[in-house]
């Protein structure tokens, strides 16, 4: 038995790293629920093929859900660099989403701005962020331009850690990949060999390894740029626990099972009403909420 990590999945085939080998994995039966990130138990079974015989417990499970399905797609994760961009525009509806699943999960998020080199618009990109900072999120402006400065910036917030790549498409996540990862290429085709030539394709969703001297500093999942965010996995009280700004107000609400909608004596409304919480963010909380009722419905 060897304990492994797993780095790329497709289906219920999964290519996990143990030490320096990759093996191609299966389950037993027709066992599923297995992402990338999870730490396993494997049993050699030929030739770099092997079977998964246990996961061990998650220390944080990502998940992304809509009206159909909740797939989770990242385990054991530390650490969440969400990427905006100076150019296009980011979503702050799916910032907001983001960081609601990681504070759900006790992952620490970061913010970073790319594209910093772009003078037109960036003032309006660190204004529109600033509420996120008032939130106790760090945000980290970078360039790919300025590879090594976006190393210095980003490798101190994720060394000895797991860390997602999270982001709308085009906001240059890639990029920073490669920058961080350099031969990540050589990496994915190396997963795609272990999972089976012209049998498989991975998924999008995949660990990278930070080396430096050859020893593993860091992890990286990359994760495909996204559209939407489900959080239909999320009960109402994990949904308000994705707005830490609300903590205090939520003190002072006349009901025990106040929703923070539009409740007489709701402390939250009358935090929003003060100014104390950004009336955007109040906007999104509704928005979750009304999304998953409809789904219960549904």
């Amino acid at each position: 038995m060897m304990q492994g990590r797993i780095i790329s999945a497709h289906g219920r085939h999964y290519v996990a790293r143990v030490e320096e080998q990759l093996w191609h994995c299966y389950t037993r039966g027709k066992r599923a629920g297995i992402c990338v990130g999870d730490y396993v138990d494997i049993s050699p079974q030929g030739q770099n093929e092997a079977r998964i015989e246990k996961v061990h417990e998650r220390k944080s499970l990502l998940y992304r859900s809509d009206e159909m399905r909740s797939k989770q797609f990242a385990a054991n994760v530390d650490v969440l660099l969400f990427i905006t961009a100076v150019e296009p525009k980011f979503s702050d509806d799916l910032l907001g989403r983001a960081l609601t699943a990681a504070w759900n999960e006790h992952v620490r998020p970061y913010i970073v701005l790319n594209k910093i080199d772009i003078q037109n618009g960036l003032e309006e990109a660190r204004a529109r962020l600033q509420p996120y900072r008032r939130l106790g999120v760090e945000v980290i402006e970078c360039s790919t331009t300025e590879a090594e400065d976006l190393v210095a910036k980003l490798l101190p917030m994720i060394k000895g850690q797991t860390a997602l790549l999270l982001g709308q498409s085009a906001m240059g996540k890639s990029s920073i990949l490669n920058v961080l990862v350099p031969d990540a290429n050589a990496h994915t085709q190396a997963h795609s060999q272990a999972l089976g030539a012209g049998r498989h394709t991975t998924t999008k969703t995949e660990l990278y390894d930070i080396r430096s001297n050859g020893e593993i500093i860091a992890s990286l999942i990359d994760s495909p740029g996204f559209q939407n965010f489900g959080l239909l996995h999320l009960s109402d009280e994990q949904i308000v626990k994705g707005f830490p700004e609300f903590s205090e107000a939520i003190q002072h609400c006349r009901f025990y099972n106040c929703r923070h909608l539009q409740e007489p004596g709701c402390g939250v409304i009358a935090a929003l009403e003060q100014g104390q919480i950004h009336p955007e963010r109040h906007e999104l909380y509704k928005r979750i909420i009304a999304e998953n009722e409809a789904a219960q419905r549904w």
